[in-house]
């Protein structure tokens, strides 16, 4: 982030970041609930995962609102504008985010205390863990500023797709048995 001579947008560009880790921060909770809620059958932590969708809808609708004044309002060019618009798209990762923790809540609660077999639940675990790290250290580098940091978890997006493939093989090979 660059100083201005306008302190005021400094410091909106500044709140807009905040409220980005504020977001990420619930959103990785949300996670958090929504795997607790399916390894552990936890209708508590589904529970959990389900109501902060609402505050996520919320964050996602008061960022925007904020960015697009800002815009309005300070006509920022190349840098300060790159940095808004991200500040957008973030927020509208972190909301989809937010959707399928809260979708996984709903399937939880849905299924009962019924357990997936164990190598379907390793999978699910193991491909938990990877997503979770990566949406930790997104976020880092997004407060830090780093890009090669972000390009790091981009490269290690293939981790994340393998684990998906081979959880939807034993998906696949436990509903033919």
């Amino acid at each position: 982030m660059s100083n201005h001579t306008i302190k005021a947008f400094d410091a909106e560009l500044k709140e807009l970041s905040r409220k980005i880790s504020d977001m990420g921060a619930i959103v990785e909770k949300q996670i958090g609930d929504a795997m607790s809620a399916l390894f552990g059958r936890d209708q508590g932590a589904a529970q959990a995962a389900i109501a902060a969708d609402k505050r996520v809808d919320v964050m996602q609708h008061e960022i925007e609102e904020q960015a697009i004044l800002t815009i309005a309002r300070r006509q920022p060019m190349a840098v300060d504008l790159r940095e808004i618009v991200s500040t957008l798209r973030i927020a509208g990762a972190l909301e989809r985010i937010g959707d399928y923790a809260k979708n996984i809540g709903k399937r939880a609660i849905a299924a009962g205390p019924e357990k997936a077999p164990g190598n379907v639940m390793q999978g699910l675990q193991s491909m938990a863990a990877l997503v979770g790290a990566a949406l930790q250290q997104v976020l880092d580098a997004y407060a830090r500023r780093d890009p090669d940091a972000a390009l790091a978890v981009w490269r290690g997006d293939q981790a994340i797709d393998a684990a998906n493939k081979a959880l939807m093989r034993d998906i696949l090979s436990a509903m033919t048995e």
